[in-house]
């Protein structure tokens, strides 16, 4: 039920691992463009809370030091805003290239001949 997948994630896991889908319950939040966490760095105090937040481990840094994100492994879940005091941390919108976008592959039913 996290929204940063949105419906296509949710059908996604719902087949990985066999079960019914559920569509995406707006008390979880709303789908969003993809996007990552941005610390500002002169702004940021270092108290860690970020860290501690974050479910896969995006954001490094050590205590009272500046902390930044790994934005190539940062979701977009949007848990590291809520414990910031300083409120540091902003949501940026990733831009939609050929280099990024999940292309989709066409399906095909491959048949073997006897």
């Amino acid at each position: 039920q996290c929204p940063p997948g949105g419906d296509d994630g949710i059908h996604k896991l719902a087949d990985l691992l066999g079960v019914e889908y559920k569509p995406l319950n707006a008390e979880h939040g709303e789908p969003k463009p993809k996007s990552v966490a941005i610390i500002d760095e002169s702004t940021c105090i270092g108290c860690t809370l970020c860290i501690q937040a974050c479910p896969v481990d995006a954001i490094v840094g050590a205590a009272k030091q500046m902390h930044t994100i790994i934005e190539k492994e940062c979701t977009g879940c949007e848990l590291c805003l809520p414990p910031c005091p300083v409120d540091c941390i902003d949501m940026q919108v990733i831009p939609e290239t050929t280099e990024n976008w999940k292309w989709k592959y066409p399906i095909y039913k491959i048949e073997q001949q006897n």
